[in-house]
C-alpha cells in the first residue's frame, strides 16, 4: 500500500492526520460568486440620502418637522415654530432653511412672514421616519430569539385549541376560515409583541373582532369607525377610546396600524386610564391593519400612516393630520388628545344625524 508522502520521510514513523486544502488552494473559479455588495445603495444615491439625513440630524429640526407635518393647515408660520425652542428668530429661519435646502421643506412668504410646508413628493419619507423610525428609536430591546422560540411553542398547543373553539362558536363562518384566522390573527400579533401569557387572550380578543368584521351587515348595524395610523399605539387607539366614550356605544370603533408597535404608548396608556374601563377596553394593544376591518366600516380616519389602506367601494375615508403623542412633551400630548376629541365630536354628529 502507498504511504502518504509526509510518512516516508527520514525518521521515526508518525501519523500525520488528514486535513483540508487551505481556502487559497481551491480554484475561485468553482466556487459560486454572490456579489452582495452589487446589491448596496449606489455612490451617487447614498451621497444624496445621507445629506438629507445629515441635514434633518438635529433635535430642533426634527421638532419643526414633526410640528409641520402634523399642523391641520397643511404648514406651518415662522412665528408658530418659534414656540418650540427658547432661541432667536433667526435661529429658527437658519434650520428651516437648511431644510429647504435638502429638499424636504418649500416655502412662501406672504406678507411679514413665511409659511413652510412639507414637499409633496417627500411626505412619506418624512412620515415613515417622524412615525415609525423614531418611536423604534426610542425603545427598547426585544427579547431574545431563544426565549422567543421557547414561549411561542409553549404557547401553540393553546392557539389550536382557541382555534377550535371559536370554529364551534361562529358556526355561520366556514370552520377552516375560523381556524385560520385565528391562526392568521396570532402570527400577525406575534411579528410585533412580545410573547407573553397575555398574547392567547390578546389573540382571541383580535380574531373576535376580525370574526366580527366578516359577519356584520352594515345595512342594519350599528355605524362603524376604523381609526388607522402607523403604530396603532398613540393616536389611533386614542380616537377610538374618545369615540366609544362619546358615543356611549352608538357607534362602534376600532384602530389598527400600518406596522403595530410591541404596546401602547405610555402617555397614552395614562390618558386611557383616566377615561375609564370602557374608553380603556376600547384600545388594549396594537393590531395589525386587516382587509376585514376595512371592509366592515363605514368610515377609514388616516392619521399619518401613508397610503396603506385599501380604497374599497361604499366606504368613507378621512385624513387627520394630528401629531404624534410618542414624539410630544406632555403638554403636547394633552394638546393632541383635545385636537382628536374635537375630531371625533364632529365625526359622531355626522354619523348620527
Amino acid at each position: 500500500m502507498t504511504e502518504p508522502a509526509a510518512q516516508v520521510a527520514a525518521g521515526p514513523r508518525v501519523a500525520v492526520p488528514r486535513v483540508a486544502a487551505p481556502l487559497a488552494a481551491v480554484p475561485r473559479d468553482s466556487e459560486p460568486c454572490t456579489p452582495s455588495a452589487a446589491h448596496a445603495i449606489g455612490a451617487e444615491a447614498a451621497t444624496a440620502v445621507a445629506g438629507v439625513l445629515k441635514a434633518l440630524a438635529e433635535p430642533l429640526r426634527l421638532r419643526m418637522l414633526s410640528a409641520i407635518a402634523a399642523d391641520p393647515r397643511g404648514e406651518s408660520c415662522v412665528c408658530d415654530l418659534a414656540a418650540l425652542a427658547d432661541v432667536a428668530q433667526p435661529t429658527v429661519s437658519h434650520h428651516l432653511r437648511v431644510m429647504k435646502e435638502a429638499g424636504v421643506l418649500e416655502s412662501e412668504r406672504r406678507g411679514t412672514w413665511v409659511w413652510y410646508r412639507l414637499v409633496p413628493e417627500r411626505r412619506r419619507a418624512v412620515t415613515a421616519l417622524l412615525e415609525l423610525f423614531a418611536p423604534a428609536a426610542l425603545s427598547g430591546a426585544a427579547a431574545c430569539d431563544a426565549e422567543r422560540r421557547e414561549a411561542l411553542v409553549f404557547m401553540d398547543p393553546r392557539v389550536t385549541r382557541l382555534a377550535d373553539d371559536l370554529a364551534n362558536e361562529f358556526t355561520w363562518i366556514d370552520r377552516e376560515r375560523v381556524m385560520s384566522t385565528v391562526r392568521e390573527s396570532f402570527t400577525a400579533l406575534v411579528r410585533s409583541a412580545q410573547p407573553t401569557a397575555h398574547l392567547v387572550p390578546l389573540t382571541e380578543r383580535f380574531a373576535r373582532q376580525r370574526l366580527a368584521d366578516m359577519s356584520r351587515d352594515r345595512a342594519s348595524a350599528v355605524p362603524q369607525v376604523l381609526f388607522v395610523c402607523a403604530a396603532n399605539a398613540g393616536r389611533s387607539q386614542l380616537a377610538a377610546a374618545l369615540l366609544t366614550e362619546i358615543s356611549g356605544g352608538r357607534v362602534i370603533a376600532r384602530s389598527a396600524g400600518s406596522a403595530p408597535a410591541g404596546e401602547v404608548q405610555p402617555a397614552v396608556r395614562t390618558l386611557l386610564a383616566e377615561m375609564g374601563a370602557a374608553a380603556e377596553a376600547a384600545a388594549a394593544f396594537p393590531k395589525p391593519l386587516t382587509d376585514d376591518a376595512v371592509r366592515a366600516a363605514d368610515v377609514v380616519v388616516t392619521m399619518g400612516c401613508g397610503d396603506v389602506c385599501p380604497i374599497l367601494p361604499g366606504v368613507r375615508y378621512e385624513d387627520w393630520p394630528v401629531g404624534d403623542p410618542a414624539l410630544a412633551s406632555e403638554a403636547g400630548v394633552a394638546a393632541i388628545r383635545d385636537d382628536i376629541a374635537a375630531r371625533v365630536r364632529v365625526l359622531f354628529e355626522s354619523l348620527t344625524q
